[in-house]
């Protein structure tokens, strides 16, 4: 049996719909890390202050310090010179400029392990996502419960006052009183909805 020696450097994914458990995939791999050693670095996007500042967190309360970051450009200004695993998670709020800052990152040799949503309440692909997704050399992805039929859920329904959201609504509402649940592609409910059309993010 040979043994052989990878240069450092690639992208890691954790993706699914809401509910699946990728932040608990994610502080699982951080605390693995953290015993080895290693140099990380972990990025949160300042948008999204569900949990508090400065930390990235679960459903049931475990949590990680990290440090809140407004964009792509923000992030890379951050980044240490003895970093070698960088950490992002909610990617999806990220600009369109975060899939290059990836790149460059694993190109220059540092793991890069980033979690998120890879697909809105209509079903549509993140622009980021999609494109890390299709980059990445891993790619992890979780599935929830289907809160209708139990069936294993790879989607997100939004609620409006009880009733299905319209698709023409905003993609991102980070603090509304909408409710989220996860659902399978059967149960997946979006009024207005065009297959056709290309939404906003």
């Amino acid at each position: 049996m040979f043994l052989r020696t990878y240069k450092k450097g690639w992208v890691e994914v954790i993706t699914g719909t809401m509910f699946a458990g990728k932040s608990t995939e994610l502080i699982r791999r951080l605390d693995t890390l953290n015993r080895a050693g290693e140099k990380i670095q972990i990025f949160s996007p300042e948008i999204d202050d569900r949990y508090g500042k400065n930390n990235i967190a679960n459903h049931n309360g475990f949590s990680w310090p990290a440090e809140d970051v407004k964009d792509s450009k923000d992030l890379w200004s951050k980044l240490k010179d003895d970093t070698n695993v960088a950490v992002i998670d909610e990617i999806q709020f990220f600009d369109f400029g975060i899939v290059q800052t990836i790149e460059k990152l694993a190109n220059a040799g540092v793991r890069v392990i980033v979690a998120g949503i890879s697909q809105d309440f209509r079903g549509q692909p993140f622009k980021n996502m999609m494109h890390i997704m299709a980059r990445a050399e891993f790619i992890t992805k979780l599935k929830a419960v289907c809160m209708v039929c139990k069936a294993p859920a790879t989607k997100i329904q939004r609620l409006t006052d009880g009733k299905p959201s319209s698709a023409n609504e905003k993609t991102i509402n980070i603090h509304a009183d909408d409710i989220y649940e996860a659902r399978c592609r059967h149960c997946h409910v979006v009024k207005d909805y065009d297959p056709n059309k290309w939404y906003d993010q």
